[in-house]
């Protein structure tokens, strides 16, 4: 274990005190509340994981309340609730918003109950797990899914377009070729859309991409305004003027896909599940790799879910830990990828084949993230009481581009300064 996670005498009082206060199991059962983010994608995840540790123990029963459409939203909701003093007794919140709730107080440093149950490796919490909801300076909470972006296309108006489906476009350039061409058929068909509003994930694949950074590493500016930022905005200037990318809101090009009128979607591999479904036997589907840009800096973002404890009283906390536990484990990971399409978070579901050997083996659809793992980095969580502000900063901006209503050297030159005022002054 890493000085992160070595526990402290202080930590290890504190551990002992948890197993030395009764048991759940022996105690009456205690009810508790959980909160997620994107019913849309995570509901069968969250009932089949939700089944699942009820069946296996009746100690602790859970009940979801307040399901909310983005990650964004649910950051809101618990921003509000720890206002009101209404929070729910466990929370999944975007990977990029444990920082805020860690240094605000909002959530539980889960050490003390990671020292309480020994070795986090034997739980299958390896060390670059343990790091990624390592925020704010304690254990925020564990990654629950990871996902990275991948590429969904159209086999059939691939060939409609006089384009080889065997092999998709590795570069940008060839992406954005193939988008021309597809929308050339006409009848309505669209060439491409890359997944962006909402926040700021998908720009961070590109920026990442050729190898930059948001802030520089002592977190006082801004870096995204330098050459990668710069090359980042004029690419998705070139989706819209040269692919013709159009400007769809909401899931409007998720229902366009289904319909088989749009090419290529670039989207979180978390919606392999859905988007399989939804296309039925329209077409054939096929998913496969992001374009490479840069092949030696080139990173892409992680995203998904962590599973925090916000619950203030202790018994309560205990019980949420049972069930974080549990939603983490090997099974609990199994069941959110076989649901979804994320990346698994548990080491052994990884290296288990009993978990998700057969799994991947059998749905070539799931297989393009699990190649990426290589290139993963967080994504980035800003600092200061400020960053669900940067992320609708960039949103808004990042909308100029797709509607054609500036240049990118203005939207980045825009952004950086309005960016710029919303970080922590030092």
């Amino acid at each position: 274990m890493t000085e992160k996670f070595a526990p402290t005498r202080r930590m290890l009082m504190l551990s002992s005190g948890l197993l030395a206060a009764p048991s759940i199991a022996r105690a009456q059962t205690v009810a508790i509340t959980a909160h997620y983010a994107m019913p849309a994608i995570f509901k069968a995840a969250q009932d089949a994981v939700l089944d699942a540790f009820h069946a296996s123990q009746s100690a602790v029963r859970v009940t979801y309340t307040n399901p909310t459409p983005t990650y964004e939203d649910g950051a809101q909701l618990l921003l509000r609730g720890a206002a009101t003093n209404q929070l729910p007794d466990v929370t999944f919140q975007g990977l990029n918003r444990m920082r805020l709730f860690a240094e605000r107080g909002i959530t539980r440093d889960l050490r003390p109950y990671l020292a309480a149950e020994g070795n986090p490796a034997a739980l299958g919490y390896s060390q670059p797990i343990l790091d990624i909801g390592f925020q704010g300076g304690q254990q925020a909470g564990l990654p629950f899914a990871m996902s990275n972006p991948i590429a969904y296309y159209n086999v059939d108006l691939f060939r409609r377009a006089g384009l080889n489906p065997d092999a998709f476009p590795t570069t940008w350039d060839g992406v954005i070729e193939a988008s021309r061409r597809i929308k050339a058929l006409g009848d309505g068909n669209e060439g491409m859309f890359f997944k962006w509003p909402g926040d700021d994930w998908m720009f961070s694949a590109l920026l990442f991409g050729f190898g930059g950074d948001m802030l520089t590493p002592d977190e006082r500016e801004v870096a995204f305004t330098g050459a990668e930022g710069l090359a980042s905005v004029r690419l998705l200037d070139r989706m819209v003027k040269e692919g013709g990318m159009p400007n769809f809101a909401g899931t409007a090009d998720l229902q366009a896909f289904a319909a088989g009128k749009l090419g290529m979607m670039f989207r979180t591999t978390a919606q392999v599940r859905g988007i399989s479904e939804s296309v039925g036997r329209n077409f054939e589907l096929r998913t496969t790799t992001m374009p490479v840009i840069d092949p030696v800096r080139g990173r892409l973002p992680t995203g998904g879910a962590g599973a925090m404890i916000a619950a203030k009283d202790d018994t309560r906390a205990r019980a949420a830990w049972a069930f974080v536990k549990f939603a983490t484990s090997a099974e609990g990971t199994s069941l959110m990828v076989r649901n979804t399409g994320y990346v698994p978070t548990n080491q052994i579901a990884i290296d288990n084949p009993r978990y998700l050997g057969d799994f991947y083996r059998d749905n070539p659809l799931f297989q393009p993230a699990t190649r990426q793992v290589g290139i993963m980095k967080p994504w980035y969580s800003f600092p200061g009481a400020n960053s669900v502000r940067v992320t609708q900063v960039m949103v808004d901006n990042l909308a100029r581009i797709a509607e054609q209503r500036a240049t990118p050297e203005q939207v980045l030159a825009d952004m950086g300064t309005e960016v710029t005022r919303l970080l922590p002054r030092r």
